[in-house]
């Protein structure tokens, strides 16, 4: 028998946790209707607010990552709760960052590095708990067609956006424009102006903004303008920086306002139908114009080769004189899509002919590839895995070195299937990793092994091309099955009701009264980490105990440390467990006559007992026998 799995986005749950959802929906629904707001800081300042803030912080992989203090969310864990909510509540109050970590990371295959601003712990901690706040009310206002960093939306939603304005629009020109050093380059008095015409108008915030914007980079100084990469709120900045572009654009064009109405409502799907106005606004030698982004990276389509050359030069002087951003001159280029391919994420793309339609006409369709830099990178960084592979220092580390490897192929798989050659540009790539397996394993590749992962099964089980190394199936790098980009649903939307219901389903089983008092009324004295972790387990057992099944209830039970805190267990989620009060007492007794007394009260059966007793072993007490 298999379970349905439950749909769930893990930063929906973590808010339903928190009881901060109708909040969120509060604000965006606010910013929808253009409200303006002036007392968000009190909303930031919230204990559930706060606590969700550590809750999401401790779910990024960045948050091991320590900053100029040398601590982490490890550190941060140790907090006892109410302490960590005074001590942010104080840091809102009169907020001094601290200096920010550079780090050089490689960019590509270049040889060149890019810098990243890694804050402390703690002042990730404070830019979470004003994100959570912010992105609601910015999300309202951002474009459809902004694509990167942004809820539920991805890439593939940005190729599929570029293939409609190819293929179906028959916009065969393309602006590339690329943007020099936008994150290092941003204005920061022109990004909280920005900030208060999207109704952000709380100048306590604003003023903790501008302080987090300057704050001083350590071997660098204080900066006077960007946003530094590797804070938790710089993609969210650098969307409203640039949402002002994507409104301008569109106002060249798309919402360009006429005397006449001619917008209309279509009867098949209830979608504003603008073809009538389009029609008549071109006759008027418009520049006919659509932008599509993701985060910096963003392409103009156009009909003709004279409104790209005239947008190109119109978006150059407006990002300049606008924004006080200048752009890569030999990046930066109209391209004709019948001739040329243009890059985008990682992808190259191109029209080529394919027969004619139904007028007669030449008809040009989508051909994409992965870029060659994308191919130049994955072939090296494959070879390095391989390699990995090739001589672990036992055969435990072999098997983790082929988890790495496929889990490697699999991502670039997922990632690259959107383009329309994918197969052809795997098929090249593997022949040359092919060499490599060969030259390195020579006959240790074998047909058949022991491990055959099921996500391996799923998505390579039909392929001939699966070898084993260390008896462990290798993801065949040559098999890949193309997938259409598809559009991001408009229906779907993190901030209403409506728009969460088909990609999260919230807690059912679960008496949500009961976790809302777990989550307002904290164990004094424990970690932030351990009340954390008590919603999650409450949520996992579905408010039951873990041996009697037995509804839990207020007074009436306990979340158990599996391995006590003074015989070194930690706070962690897998060391703990729900149990009623009567279980717990019955793990720690010592007592015969206390054992026999909660024996003959909870009737336990063979298999409960055992569990009791494994839980009686870890806290070092004696086992139970009938």
């Amino acid at each position: 028998m298999t379970t349905k799995k439950v749909q769930k986005k893990q930063k929906l749950r973590n808010a339903e946790y928190y009881d901060f959802q109708n909040v969120q929906d509060d604000l965006y629904a606010k910013s929808k209707a253009n409200k303006v707001f002036k007392n968000l800081i009190e909303i930031i300042s919230q204990e559930e607010n706060i606590k969700l803030a550590y809750r999401n912080l401790k779910k990024n992989s960045g948050s091991k990552t320590a900053g100029v203090d040398k601590k982490n969310i490890f550190d941060l864990a140790k907090w006892q709760d109410e302490r960590l909510v005074e001590c942010v509540r104080k840091k809102f109050q009169w907020y001094q960052p601290q200096m920010v970590k550079r780090v050089e990371i490689p960019k590509g295959d270049s040889g060149k590095t890019r810098p990243l601003g890694i804050p402390t712990i703690m002042d990730r901690l404070i830019q979470q708990c004003i994100i959570q706040v912010l992105e609601p009310i910015c999300e309202a206002k951002f474009h459809e067609r902004s694509n990167g960093f942004r809820p539920n939306r991805s890439a593939e939603n940005a190729l599929a956006q570029c293939y409609k304005y190819m293929q179906v629009s028959k916009l065969h020109y393309v602006v590339d424009i690329d943007i020099k050093g936008f994150f290092d380059n941003v204005s920061h008095g022109k990004l909280l102006k920005q900030l208060w015409y999207l109704g952000i108008r709380d100048k306590k915030l604003i003023s903790i903004l501008s302080v987090m914007l300057k704050a001083e980079i350590a071997g660098i100084g204080f900066p006077e303008k960007g946003t530094p990469q590797g804070g938790i709120i710089s993609p969210l900045l650098s969307n409203v920086v640039l949402n002002e572009l994507d409104w301008w654009i569109t106002s060249q064009w798309e919402e360009f306002p006429t005397d006449y109405n001619y917008l209309k409502i279509r009867k098949d799907n209830k979608k504003i139908d603008k073809g009538d106005k389009y029609r008549a606004i071109r006759r008027a030698n418009l520049k006919e114009c659509f932008i599509v982004r993701y985060a910096d990276d963003f392409k103009l389509f156009c009909r003709s080769h004279e409104d790209a050359q005239r947008i190109f030069i119109a978006t150059k002087l407006w990002l300049k004189e606008r924004l006080g951003l200048d752009i890569c001159p030999e990046k930066s280029k109209v391209i004709s899509l019948k001739k040329e391919y243009s890059e985008f994420l990682g992808f190259k793309l191109k029209l080529h002919k394919n027969g004619k339609d139904k007028k007669g006409q030449v008809k040009y369709t989508v051909e994409s590839h992965i870029s060659d830099k994308a191919e130049k990178a994955i072939k090296k960084k494959t070879r390095e895995h391989i390699k990995k592979i090739q001589n672990p220092m036992n055969m435990e580390k072999g098997y983790e070195a082929v988890l790495n490897y496929n889990a490697y192929i699999l991502g670039i798989h997922f990632y690259y299937r959107f383009a329309t050659h994918v197969c052809n540009d795997f098929s090249d790539i593997a022949f040359s990793v092919k060499k490599s397996l060969g030259a390195r394993f020579k006959s240790k590749l074998k047909r058949e092994g022991k491990h055959l992962l099921p996500c391996i099964k799923e998505h390579y089980g039909k392929s001939k091309q699966i070898r084993y190394i260390h008896n462990t199936a290798m993801a065949p790098i040559g098999f890949v099955q193309h997938k259409n980009p598809m559009f991001k649903p408009l229906s779907i939307n993190k901030y209403t009701h409506e728009g969460r219901a088909t990609i999260h389903k919230n807690l059912e089983k679960v008496d949500m009264n009961l976790m809302l008092y777990l989550m307002r009324n904290p164990v004094k004295d424990q970690s932030i980490e351990y009340n954390d972790n008590r919603l999650s387990l409450f949520a996992a057992q579905q408010g039951r105990c873990a041996i009697t099944i037995q509804s839990l209830s207020i007074g009436q039970m306990h979340c158990h440390h599996k391995i006590p805190k003074e015989f070194g267990g930690y706070d962690i989620y897998k060391n703990l467990i729900f149990l009623t009060d009567k279980v717990h007492r019955l793990v720690h007794a010592v007592e015969d006559n206390t054992i026999q007394k909660y024996i003959e009260l909870l009737k336990l059966d063979d298999k409960q007992l055992k569990i009791v007793n494994r839980l009686r072993i870890l806290a070092q007490n004696e086992l139970i026998t009938k």
